[in-house]
């Protein structure tokens, strides 16, 4: 982790309705492919309001919250990035993947025996916490920003652990080109669908995914059918996702052969107290300090409902995290008030 400044710069919060706007300039600078944020104003409003609503909710199993969190720079206001948590997934609307299976073809009469892969539609993952929509504008992205805002998902998990599923999975992003084109989809889906790959990705975004239900082959698909084209990204991340993917293998997020049924892309997972933020990160006391100096470490509050993090350089001493009053303000902690934190030299 870079260098950080003693009051911070950028702090994630918990989104707001008022924030809409600027969640719909992120949604126009993301492009093809990023489902999350491919839906109309109204569904955007819905999705703040309910944001808002699981924040506030009092929650001791996970159901159907979703929390979206807002990267903010400090200096000006304005809203640079975003990230979401899904408390459970594959209920309503449901989810489902293509499982890549290698079975064994033998035959003693023709003295062959070979082995071929076959993609299964699975929905496997009927309940798990998701963590994705991780974005950021492109002139912010520098200085380990990205991280700071990734690794928030991961503290927000530690404040509250039993918000969330014991297993979290994370989808990334697969190839898809800036006019919208994917070669899986083209070469599988668009035969079953007979609609291009972005009214697909549309319909996936904003409604109840019957339609895959309804049209998805029911029956395994031999991935040696396919052109060369399809076969080659099967379970590849986009390359403006290259970097999240390293994030979440470092977290320890593992590909296990699960991929997007639309355009192939590598759906991740991990144990929810494995991931390296979430077991690393403890709870200590904030103590204000104008002369504090220290390392860099990523802190939250304690408070689900106002949930606030930022990165920023600060001392952690006997149980305690000693810090610039303007990083508490950021955090709307005050003296005494218990933060989590997390440091890259495993005081945190």
């Amino acid at each position: 982790m870079k260098d950080a400044p003693l009051v911070p710069d950028y702090v994630v919060r918990a989104a707001r309705a008022e924030d809409q706007a600027a969640f719909a300039e992120l949604r126009t600078l993301a492009g093809p492919g990023f489902t999350s944020l491919m839906i109309d104003d109204e569904a955007l409003a819905a999705r703040l309001k309910r944001s808002e609503q699981s924040f506030a909710a009092r929650v001791s199993a996970p159901s159907d919250e979703r929390y979206m969190l807002a990267l903010e720079h400090a200096p000006t206001g304005a809203i640079v990035g975003t990230a979401a948590l899904k408390a459970t997934i594959g209920s309503d609307p449901p989810f489902f993947n293509f499982r890549q299976l290698r079975i064994a073809q033998a035959s003693h009469a023709a003295n062959r025996r070979f082995d071929m892969d076959v993609l299964i539609l699975v929905n496997e993952f009927t309940g798990c916490s998701e963590v994705g929509s991780l974005f950021l504008r492109e002139e912010h992205r520098a200085g380990g920003i990205g991280r700071a805002l990734a690794q928030s998902r991961y503290l927000l998990i530690a404040a509250d652990r039993a918000r969330f599923n014991e297993r979290v999975v994370s989808e990334l992003r697969g190839v898809v080109s800036p006019e919208g084109r994917s070669p899986f989809w083209d070469a599988l889906g668009r035969h079953f669908f007979r609609m291009e790959f972005r009214e697909a990705d549309r319909l996936s975004a904003t409604t109840d995914n019957q339609f895959i239900l309804d049209l998805m082959p029911k029956y395994p698909i031999y991935v040696d059918l396919l052109p060369e084209a399809a076969r080659a990204v099967i379970g590849v991340t986009h390359p403006d996702g290259a970097g999240a993917r390293r994030l979440l293998e470092w977290e320890g997020f593992r590909f296990d052969n699960v991929v997007d049924i639309f355009e192939g892309g590598p759906l991740v997972s991990v144990s929810r107290d494995a991931i390296r933020t979430v077991r690393e990160a403890k709870r200590l006391v904030a103590c204000a300090d104008e002369r504090a100096q220290g390392a860099s470490v990523l802190a939250a509050n304690a408070q689900v409902a106002e949930f606030r993090a930022a990165r920023f350089a600060a001392r952690v001493e006997a149980g305690a995290l000693h810090a610039h009053p303007g990083a508490l303000e950021a955090l709307r902690v005050k003296d005494g008030e218990e933060v989590i934190v997390w440091s890259a030299d495993g005081d945190g």
